[in-house]
C-alpha cells in the first residue's frame, strides 16, 4: 500500500530528492561556481518530469487515505507549473549571471517551491493543503529579497513575508473551524457534511477565512496589496516567476478546495468568488493606467487577469472550471514571452523598467517590437490572439451560469484595460524619436522565447494545441 502511494507522488519525491542533494553537492564544492550548472539541471529535470506526467498518468487514484489526490486535474496543474517554472529559470540564467545576481541556491529554491506547489494542486485534506503552500511560501519569500544589498528587494521580500504570515493565518484559522464543524480535515468528509447544501454557520465562516487566505495567494482584491510592491522589487526574473507557475498553483488549488471540500454549497461561495473576480478585474485594470514602471503595471495586470480566471471558478460549473485552466495555460504563455521581453531592456547594459524607454523601439527591433505587439494584443484580448479566447471561454462560462452581470463587467473592464496595453504599443511604434532608447540586440534565449509565445498567440488559434481537450477532460475529473 505504502509503495503504491509513494508511485503516485513519484514526481514530488525525486525533485525534493534532487534539491536536497544538490544542495550539500553545492555547499562542499564550488557553491555558486555551480549555479549555472543547477539552473540547466533544474529546467531539464523538470520539463522530464512534465512530460513523464503527461505520457504516464491516468485515472485518478488516492494516496496516504485521501490527503493526497492524484488524477486529472493534478496532472494539467503538475504540468502547467512544471514547465513554467523551467522556462523561467533557463530565461533567467544570463540575466542572473551579468548582474552577479546567479547563487546555488536560488534554481534549489525554486524547485522546492514547485514540490509544494505541486503538493497544492493534489491536496486532499487541509493538512496536505497547508504544508504545501507553507513550502511554495517560505521558498518564495527568501527568493523575493534574493539581492541582498537592494533596499528595494529586501523591502519586497519582507513585505511578502509579513502578509503572507497573516493571510496563513486567516487561512488556518478558517482550517481549524472547517475541522471544528465538519470533524474531518479530508476534503472527501467535509463534503458529505455539506451533503444536502445545509452548510451551517460555523463551516461557512470557516469557507470565507479559507477564501480570504487562498484569495491573497492569487493576488485577488482586496488581498493584492503586496504584489505591486514585490513585482518591482523583486529582481526581474523572479518576478517573472511570480507572475506564472504560483498563480497556475493557487488557482488550481482555489478549484481544488472549492469543488472537493465545498462542491455541494456552490451557491454558498460562487457570490463570493464572483465578488472577488468582480473586484478584481476592475481594480486591476483602472489601477495600471497611471503606471509608468512596466513593472508595476503587470503586477496589476495580473491582479486583473486573475479576475477572469476566477469568474470560470464562479460558475461553479465543468465549464468554468475547463475555462479557467484553459484561461491559466494561455496567460502563463503570454507572460513567459512578456516577461522575456522585459528582461531585455536594457539602457547602456543596464536594465530599464519605465516605459517610456520604448519609444520608437520598432525601427531598432522591428521583429521583437512586432512579437511585443502580438502578446499586449492578446493580454488586452483582441481577437484573433489566443488570449481573446480565454476570455471568450471564461465569459461564457459565468454567462451560461446565470451570471451574466459579471460576463458583462468583465467585458466593460477588458475595453479600459486594453488602454494601458495599447499605451506601450504606442511608444513602440509612435513614441518620441528625441529620446535616447533601449539598446539593440539581447540575449538569443530570451529573443526565443519572446517569439515562441508570440507565435503560439497566433498559431494556438486553430486548436490551442490540445489544450482545450486537456483543460476538458481534466474539469471533467475534479466537477463530478
Amino acid at each position: 500500500m505504502i509503495t503504491a502511494d509513494l508511485t503516485l507522488i513519484l514526481p514530488e519525491i525525486i525533485l525534493s530528492v534532487y534539491a536536497m542533494v544538490m544542495l550539500l553537492v553545492a555547499v562542499y564544492t564550488t557553491k555558486d561556481g555551480m549555479a549555472s550548472l543547477l539552473v540547466w539541471l533544474t529546467a531539464g529535470l523538470m520539463v522530464t518530469l512534465g512530460a513523464w506526467i503527461t505520457v504516464h498518468g491516468e485515472g485518478t487514484n488516492v494516496a496516504f487515505g485521501g490527503m493526497l489526490i492524484e488524477d486529472g486535474f493534478a496532472r494539467f496543474a503538475k504540468v502547467t507549473i512544471l514547465f513554467a517554472a523551467a522556462a523561467v529559470l533557463i530565461m533567467s540564467e544570463g540575466y542572473m549571471k551579468a548582474r552577479d545576481l546567479l547563487r546555488f541556491e536560488y534554481p534549489l529554491l525554486l524547485a522546492l517551491s514547485v514540490v509544494g506547489m505541486m503538493v497544492m494542486v493534489s491536496a486532499g485534506d487541509l493538512m496536505a493543503l497547508y504544508m504545501g503552500l507553507e513550502l511554495q511560501s517560505l521558498a518564495l519569500y527568501v527568493i523575493a529579497s534574493l539581492r541582498r544589498d537592494s533596499v528595494k528587494s529586501t523591502e519586497a521580500g519582507l513585505k511578502y513575508f509579513v502578509l503572507g504570515a497573516l493571510s496563513s493565518g486567516l487561512l488556518l484559522y478558517g482550517a481549524s473551524l472547517i475541522y471544528g464543524y465538519a470533524g474531518t480535515t479530508l476534503f472527501s468528509g467535509i463534503i458529505e457534511t455539506a451533503q444536502h447544501g445545509d452548510v451551517s454557520l460555523g463551516l461557512l465562516f470557516g469557507l470565507v477565512f479559507l477564501i480570504a487566505g487562498m484569495a491573497f495567494k492569487v493576488s485577488a482584491v482586496p488581498f493584492h496589496m503586496w504584489t505591486p510592491d514585490v513585482y518591482e522589487g523583486a529582481p526581474t526574473p523572479i518576478t517573472a516567476f511570480f507572475a506564472t507557475a504560483p498563480k497556475v498553483a493557487a488557482m488550481g488549488l482555489f478549484a481544488r478546495v472549492l469543488h472537493d471540500a465545498f462542491g455541494n454549497a456552490i451557491s454558498d461561495w460562487s457570490q463570493i468568488v464572483a465578488l472577488l473576480s468582480l473586484c478584481s478585474m476592475f481594480l486591476g485594470a483602472v489601477a495600471a493606467i497611471g503606471q509608468t514602471n512596466i513593472k508595476r503595471l503587470m503586477a496589476f495586470s495580473s491582479i486583473a487577469h486573475m479576475g477572469y480566471a476566477l469568474m470560470g471558478l464562479a460558475a461553479g460549473t465543468v465549464l468554468g472550471v475547463q475555462a479557467m485552466l484553459i484561461y491559466m495555460a494561455i496567460y502563463v504563455t503570454m507572460n513567459v514571452g512578456t516577461f522575456a521581453f522585459i528582461l531585455m531592456m536594457e539602457k547602456d547594459g543596464q536594465p530599464v523598467t519605465d516605459i517610456s524607454s520604448l519609444n520608437m523601439y520598432s525601427k531598432k527591433e522591428p521583429g521583437k517590437a512586432l512579437a511585443m505587439l502580438v502578446l499586449l494584443f492578446s493580454l488586452a484580448g483582441v481577437p484573433p490572439m489566443l488570449g481573446f479566447f480565454g476570455k471568450f471561454y471564461v465569459l461564457r462560462a459565468a454567462y451560461e451560469a446565470g451570471f451574466a452581470w459579471l460576463a458583462i463587467a468583465g467585458v466593460i473592464a477588458s475595453v479600459i484595460g486594453a488602454y494601458y496595453y495599447l499605451r506601450i504599443v504606442f511608444f513602440m511604434y509612435f513614441g518620441d524619436e528625441k529620446e535616447d532608447g533601449l539598446d539593440k540586440g539581447g540575449s538569443p534565449v530570451l529573443s526565443g522565447f519572446l517569439l515562441a509565445s508570440a507565435a503560439i498567440m497566433v498559431l494556438g488559434i486553430a486548436n490551442m494545441f490540445g489544450v482545450e481537450t486537456a483543460a476538458a477532460s481534466a474539469a471533467a475529473t475534479l466537477v463530478n
